[in-house]
């Protein structure tokens, strides 16, 4: 992981190849001119060209998981007394409800150049389970996080074009303007106030540096694509922690139905690193999700897609279900999530 964190900060230096422009757009105004909804950095625009586009995710866990085992509310409070460190003391997570409204906006400012930004609201929604060193054993409580999640801002770089492919650099970074630090009083019942666990925060609290590299080549039928993309954190945050070096590998392929409607399937390997440092004031025993060394692991899940392009309006949606998961400690396991957008260019 820190090879392929070094190898892409290297990259951000690197001056670009030679590029050579597309001679026929033609495949690149049907239904498939963008990736999955599931896809961000993947295409070009313009000159002077404008795009605007509102993306909703929706993402669901139920249940935890112990390296690839799923485990029940009960069996997650007995694992964690004997864990390494000992958790879920006071409380299990048992599901969440992690929802993302965002709002990317892209100019294209040269025929190799398209810059973007990205703003994000998370919303987010975590029940749980007491354990057996809290004040009532067995019952059950909800915690509510919502607000600005951080920034993103970026540049795609076109390394090469042709009339059936794009290679596409993407430089990108996020600015920490989401809230870290927020505490609330619901988990005790009283009058003590807690920090919100690690996954309930709204953004990672550092600068994160996100280079990617996507390839697409399009046929007379449909195209196929896939993408490295990468999260990796810059130093750590003022709470003394840094979030997971995240790498995620795509490969997907769209099928052409007719000029203005597509359909696609896409496969997603993403791995997490674990937290490094730790926030002082979120102590491993009281709950798993507090736990830095329970943040990393393997994921696996299956994109299914439409996308309809209507009067110039792209509209897409995907189911995404999670085929497999293999991760770190105890953490709750991902069962699905739903993405949809709408963008329009002008």
């Amino acid at each position: 992981m820190k090879l392929g964190k070094l190898f892409f900060l290297t990259l951000l230096a690197c001056p670009l190849g030679s590029v050579s422009a597309f001679a026929d757009d033609s495949f690149r105004s049907r239904a498939d001119k963008h990736a999955p909804a599931g896809i961000m950095g993947d295409h070009m625009h313009d000159p002077g060209e404008w795009m605007v586009e509102y993306k909703y995710m929706n993402m669901y866990m139920d249940d935890n998981r112990a390296g690839s085992r799923t485990l029940s509310d009960v069996e997650s409070i007995a694992w964690g007394a004997t864990s390494n460190p000992v958790t879920n003391r006071m409380a299990t997570p048992t599901n969440m409800t992690h929802e993302m409204h965002m709002l990317h906006v892209m100019r294209g400012m040269t025929e190799d150049v398209t810059l973007y930004a990205m703003l994000m609201l998370p919303s987010i929604t975590m029940d749980h389970l007491r354990g057996p060193m809290s004040g009532a054993p067995g019952t059950d409580f909800t915690t509510h996080n919502s607000g600005f999640g951080d920034t993103t801002f970026g540049a795609l770089l076109r390394l090469y074009s042709d009339v059936d492919d794009d290679l596409i650099f993407n430089l990108a970074g996020s600015v920490p303007t989401g809230r870290i630090y927020r505490t609330t009083s619901v988990p005790t019942g009283g009058m003590m106030e807690q920090p919100m666990p690690y996954p309930m925060r709204l953004g990672s609290g550092t600068f994160n540096a996100k280079p990617g590299i996507t390839w697409k080549h399009y046929f007379e039928t449909g195209s196929f694509g896939t993408q490295l993309q990468t999260d990796l954190p810059i130093g750590r945050n003022y709470r003394d922690y840094a979030v997971s070096d995240e790498f995620r590998l795509n490969t997907w392929y769209s099928q052409v139905l007719n000029q203005y409607l597509a359909a696609s399937i896409r496969l997603e390997n993403l791995w997490r690193t674990n937290y490094t440092g730790a926030d002082p004031m979120t102590p491993d025993m009281g709950i798993s999700t507090n736990v830095e060394s329970f943040r990393g692991g393997y994921t696996c899940n299956l994109g299914l897609g439409t996308s309809a392009l209507i009067k110039g309006h792209l509209l897409s949606t995907e189911f995404v279900p999670t085929l497999y998961q293999d991760l770190n400690g105890i953490q709750l396991e991902t069962d699905w999530t739903f993405i949809a957008s709408w963008s329009k260019s002008f």
